[in-house]
């Protein structure tokens, strides 16, 4: 009888965390949320930060600003065992803002955990700042560099057009302002979108975002199955054993 329960508890199990992995995997990586803003306001946005790594933490997280439509305002919100700077410096050339002429600018965000500190595994951070004003433009890429306790850095930096061309590329944080977020995929993240675009565009998103959310939902619901029907061909062998007389 012990070994039979044992044995459906364990399919059951297995099927419960296939089910709840489908929806993680497509996420563990880093994003800004709310992935969208408008032009000339001051975003709040929160860089989330989960850890993949089964032996090591994350201590340390730099997100590199963009310097030809600069954000010429970033305070950053503190975070308990973390220090966070917001580095400034030259602009590679001059850039008009609002009628000023802007030669510096703030160029990357860091936050450092302080020792001892760091994100674990199976755990995530969020990181908050504000930024702006917001310039009038489609999108702006965030690229962020995730360091681990063991010394490994990812790079989170490809640009949507490159994770489109390559979907095994490690996408970028995205702050999406005049284009529309992607509906679904390896580079979106939660949030509206700021500009309507014609229909036929509208209509091939939502149609991809069904696509994708009906095939996790299936995997889910297969994985569920697997798991519900290994606890009762578990049951039904105890069932059928003879009695011992």
């Amino acid at each position: 009888m012990s070994r039979t329960l044992s044995r459906a508890l364990v399919g059951a199990a297995a099927g419960l965390a296939l089910a709840l992995g489908v929806p993680l995997a497509a996420s563990a990586h880093v994003t800004v949320n709310p992935n969208t803003a408008t032009p000339g306001s001051y975003a709040t946005v929160n860089f989330r930060v989960p850890t993949e790594s089964e032996t090591a933490s994350t201590v340390k997280l730099e997100v590199t600003l963009p310097t030809d439509t600069p954000l010429t305002a970033v305070l950053v919100q503190p975070v308990p065992g973390w220090t966070a700077t917001v580095e400034k410096g030259a602009l590679p050339a001059p850039v008009e803002v609002d009628g000023n002429t802007i030669s510096e600018a703030p160029l990357k965000i860091v936050w450092q955990a302080d020792p001892g500190v760091g994100i674990g595994q199976d755990q995530f951070q969020i990181f908050s700042a504000v930024l702006g004003p917001v310039p009038d433009t489609g999108h702006l890429v965030l690229p962020a560099a995730q360091t681990y306790s063991d010394g490994e850095v990812v790079d989170w930096a490809a640009t949507p057009d490159e994770v489109a061309a390559d979907d095994t590329l490690e996408p970028a944080p995205v702050l999406y302002i005049n284009d529309a977020p992607p509906a679904s995929g390896h580079g979106a993240s939660h949030g509206a979108a700021t500009a309507a675009n014609d229909d036929d565009h509208t209509m091939s998103e939502a149609s991809s975002s069904d696509g994708s959310a009906g095939a996790a939902l299936g995997l889910s619901i297969a994985a569920l199955v697997i798991g519900i029907g290994g606890a009762v061909l578990g049951a039904l062998a105890f069932a059928r054993r003879p009695k011992k007389a």
